[in-house]
């Protein structure tokens, strides 16, 4: 059977599952099916099960959807193994805003020294810069593509901070810059840090596009995000508290969970960069954040199950997919139509029939139908008595095997999302190419097993034969006794040779009805088995053909499902 893609991967699972559970895997680990490096290895247990189920996900379906739905997923993957790579003593933290929110003072007021420009002069950031409060960051700014020459150290070196050492700030451009490379450096870095401090003011705190571009697509980050309202000294009284109300209801119609009550989420806080109120509260929750030393798990759990999300509308279906029995059956039954089991069965029970009348009829009577077909041409009576019905037209069948091959792969199809059910139909379709001629092969062999000899004989055949032979004999000595005594060999008397050649008449006709009869059962058995055997036939043939190639695809789907249901981080359900 045609296959056209390979299932190597899954006999390769175990080597695979040693690479995950190795600590060092993070390194130099060849990249494994689909192109993805293997990645995971000191990552928390769930959080490694996850990278390893969505890297096997991605292979198990390469050659099923479309690249571009995996590339995501695939991005994600190679930031996995990348960071991995680099410093997990360090939380990189980008510092992003709009025009005029005064990220640059708040970066400057973090770290005691002026380290980015601040002023009137818009955009005042035009590249971001960078600030670590410890050595060993500089594969990650590295990653970041930020020059040295935009590297920057806190005051005193970072020694006078221990909280805060391995935290690596970022001050970002402006997102809403009319400058398009300016938004272009955003979303790239946005998409490499761990964290990000989203700095507004009292009067973008609502802007559309920072809520509908980079809050509302990233709510599912919130535990990695911060929202600082800036500027609160201009805020006269109570103003401050109703903007920072209003600023949490707004994320929270965005769908970002607010870390309130102890419960995770995003941190929302107000503060004044230029006056210093609430710098000290903000510089001790980072210092808390950077010494967990969390920050790039949570950020790619949350990428994950952003890529999960994508993900599920070519991953997850309606119902429960499958081919029930009833299916089976129901594709067997239009597959016996098509090669004519029915039919096939019928001539085989004639056929024992004429058999039996055959050899249990009078012999006058079978002389009479030697007669019949001498006089008769064959085209005129239909074939010679005992051969099989002419074959259906081809075409007739063909289109059966074919509605029955589209019904059985919709049926299996049902439910599916739109690829795995179209890969469903495909296999079908190719296992299905040849499905009619090998029915017809089918078809003919049992033909020619019936032509090739007759019906296997009951044992009451001979004693049949016997007694009918006896009848003849009966009529044959009636009918010379009555010549006899006509020339009169025989002492006269037509009573006794008439009563015997009467017996012969009328008991030779009367043993044939009585074979007959007692030939229906053992015919229909003979025909039903010819009828079972080619449904049968026919129904493994449609099996091997069709039907296993779609259970393979359904298992390759249900084995996805299992693969996405950790990535997701739920026990699979429905389709």
């Amino acid at each position: 059977m045609d296959q056209t893609w390979d299932d190597g991967l899954i006999a390769r699972r175990a080597s695979d599952r040693a690479v995950y559970e190795d600590p060092g895997a993070g390194g130099g680990a060849p990249p494994g099916p689909g192109g993805y490096p293997p990645v995971g290895g000191g990552y928390p247990g769930p959080l490694r099960e996850r990278l390893a189920a969505l890297r096997e996900l991605l292979g198990l379906s390469a050659t099923r959807l479309d690249p571009d739905d995996l590339a995501e997923a695939g991005r994600v993957l190679d930031e996995a193994a990348a960071r991995r790579r680099l410093s997990a003593r360090h939380t990189v933290v980008a510092i992003a805003g709009a025009t005029g929110s005064g990220k640059s003072t708040l970066i400057n007021a973090l770290a005691g020294v002026p380290i980015s420009e601040s002023g009137l002069r818009r955009p005042t950031t035009a590249a971001p810069i960078a600030c670590a409060w410890s050595e060993g960051a500089a594969g990650l700014l590295d990653r970041l593509a930020i020059p040295g020459r935009l590297r920057r150290r806190p005051l005193a070196g970072g020694a006078g901070d221990e909280a805060l050492q391995g935290l690596v700030l970022v001050d970002l451009p402006d997102h809403d810059s009319a400058l398009t490379a300016h938004r272009d450096q955003v979303d790239r870095i946005l998409g490499l840090v761990d964290a990000v401090i989203w700095v507004v003011d009292p009067e973008k705190y609502a802007d559309a596009a920072l809520h509908e571009r980079y809050l509302r697509p990233l709510a599912g980050h919130a535990e990695v995000t911060f929202v600082v309202l800036n500027q609160v000294d201009r805020l006269p009284g109570d103003a401050a508290h109703q903007v920072l109300d209003d600023l949490r209801r707004l994320l929270d119609e965005d769908g970002v969970a607010l870390g309130e009550h102890g419960e995770p989420g995003a941190t929302v806080l107000a503060l004044s960069a230029l006056t210093g109120e609430g710098v000290t509260e903000l510089r001790e929750m980072l210092g808390a954040f950077v010494q967990a030393r969390t920050a790039a798990e949570r950020r790619l759990s949350a990428d994950v199950d952003a890529a999960a999300a994508r993900l599920q509308p070519v991953y997850v279906g309606e119902g429960r997919p499958g081919l029930g029995e009833r299916s089976q059956e129901d594709f067997g039954a239009r597959l016996a139509v098509a090669v004519g089991a029915t039919a096939a069965g019928e001539a085989a029970e004639r056929e024992w029939r004429r058999n039996a009348s055959r050899a249990c009829g009078t012999p006058w009577l079978r002389l009479w139908r030697w007669y019949e077909r001498l006089r008769t041409p064959a085209a005129a009576r239909g074939g010679e008595p005992g051969e099989a019905e002419p074959p259906e037209e081809e075409p007739t069948a063909r289109q059966r095997v074919e509605q029955a091959v589209r019904v059985v792969a919709e049926e299996a199809a049902h439910g599916l999302p739109a690829p795995w059910a179209q890969a469903v139909r495909e296999a079908a379709v190719r296992g299905a190419r040849d499905l009619p001629e090998a029915l017809d092969e089918l078809a003919a062999r049992e033909r020619e097993s019936r032509g090739g000899g007759r019906p296997p004989r009951p044992a009451w055949w001979p004693v049949a034969v016997l007694v009918q032979a006896s009848m003849t004999l009966l009529q044959i000595f009636g009918a010379l006794w009555l010549v006899g005594q006509i020339t009169g060999l025989v002492e006269p008397g037509l009573t006794r040779p008439v009563l015997v050649m009467l017996g012969g008449i009328v008991g030779g006709p009367l043993v044939e009805w009585a074979c007959a009869a007692a030939a229906r059962g053992p015919a229909r058995r003979y025909g039903n088995d010819t009828e079972r055997r080619l449904r049968e036939a026919a129904a493994s043939c449609g099996r091997a053909r069709v039907l296993d190639p779609i259970a393979a695809e359904l298992m390759r789907y249900r084995e996805v499902r299992e693969q996405y249901a950790t990535v997701s981080g739920r026990r699979p359900t429905g389709g």
